[in-house]
């Protein structure tokens, strides 16, 4: 099966064409596929379909080998696909979360992300809590602010930016926090002198990456909604810059770059 290698600020994906074909995933084949020693390697697995409502359907399958509804970098990576193969410059794609719009903007990809939500119901938490100051009790850590971007997110505004070993000490212990019924992504944002965010994450179901655009656009409205940044912020994250935009509607815009890795083959054994 004939795959193509991306990637968003680092966050990398295989992608799998399987709107002429039939072809099925699973748990195990998404967990060995993502496996960086014994398969291709990759953040996310990828896989278009053909899609009633939209220029294309979207399936996005964690390295841990869970399916899930959101994932920004790769809406800008498959939006830039379908953009050059349609020949013109914008496109929809349909996910398991929502449609979402893409188009070219400067040599870069912008993307409607669709609404944030901001209740406890909808992120979801396990119980009815203000949003936008979660304790969740642990080694001291500050409230945090949780958004929905598709996907479950909570964001901890620090004052100093955590180095690995914090993040995969900490990591673990918020996305399988028992106030989160479908687990978490997990960021820390820390406001740097130019006014941007400078962002570190760790991504439910993938672990440390160098980028997560949902995490960014939910750092994005959290910051917002604590008043650190106006509607429009940049987000600086280990493999680069976005910049997002929140619209009073609740809209989230994402503009940020994409890159090519490589094309190739893999023989999948079902």
């Amino acid at each position: 099966m004939p795959f193509r290698k991306m990637h968003g600020l680092g966050n990398d994906f295989v992608i799998f064409d399987a709107r002429s074909c039939e072809f099925s995933m699973s748990n195990c084949k998404a967990k060995s596929l993502c496996h960086r020693k014994r398969g291709i390697g990759c953040d996310q697995l990828i896989i278009l379909r053909q899609s009633k409502t939209a220029d294309v359907f979207m399936e996005i399958w964690n390295a841990d080998g869970t399916r899930v509804g959101a994932c920004g970098n790769a809406t800008r990576c498959i939006g830039h696909l379908i953009i050059e193969e349609k020949g013109q410059r914008r496109c929809t794609i349909e996910t398991d979360a929502d449609i979402l719009k893409a188009e070219k903007a400067n040599g870069l990809i912008k993307v409607t992300m669709g609404k944030a939500k901001i209740l406890a119901q909808d992120v979801p938490l396990a119980k009815e809590m203000n949003t936008l100051s979660v304790d969740l009790d642990l080694y001291g850590l500050p409230a945090a602010v949780c958004t929905s971007m598709g996907n479950p997110h909570v964001t901890f505004f620090m004052d100093s930016i955590p180095d690995d070993h914090f993040l995969e000490k900490m990591g673990p212990k918020i996305e399988t926090h028992s106030l989160f019924p479908e687990y978490v992504n997990v960021a820390f944002a820390f406001l740097q002198a130019d006014g941007s965010l400078r962002l570190r994450v760790w991504e439910r179901g993938a672990g440390v990456t160098e980028a997560c655009g949902t995490a960014a656009c939910a750092a994005g409205v959290a910051a917002y909604r604590r008043q650190i940044t106006s509607r429009r912020s940049v987000i600086e994250l280990d493999g680069g810059r976005l910049e997002i935009e929140y619209q009073s509607d609740g809209t989230v815009m994402m503009t940020g770059p994409i890159a090519y890795s490589f094309n190739g083959e893999v023989m999948i054994n079902d």
